[in-house]
């Protein structure tokens, strides 16, 4: 059985002040997000709950400005942005950052 090859960006961008994501992919591809998309749709157990997987975070509780502040790679499957409401441990994996995005 093979492994599932999962792109890795090439270059991960904080543009307007942190309020938009923006990965470019070695194969030209290029993911754009708002914080604000990312910071409701977190994933961790803060914003999710672990046993049902029910979003606990609702996207009326997100401040429609947040921003990224900073970012770090996670390992070579995912990225965990430190948000300006002070959250930081969600970890996004480049599969979903991929796929989801608004091109």
């Amino acid at each position: 059985m093979a492994l599932k090859r999962i792109p890795v960006p090439t270059r991960i961008d904080l543009e307007e002040s942190g309020t938009r994501i923006v990965l470019a992919w070695a194969d030209g591809r290029v993911s754009r997000w708002t914080a604000f998309e990312l910071r409701a749709a977190c994933p961790c157990a803060s914003c999710v709950d672990e046993m049902s997987g029910r979003r606990t975070l609702e996207p009326k509780d997100v401040d429609p400005g947040v921003a990224a502040t900073a970012y770090g790679r996670v390992g070579r499957y995912a990225v965990q942005f430190q948000w300006s409401d002070g959250h930081a441990t969600g970890i996004y994996s480049y599969e979903r950052l991929r796929e989801g995005a608004g091109n």
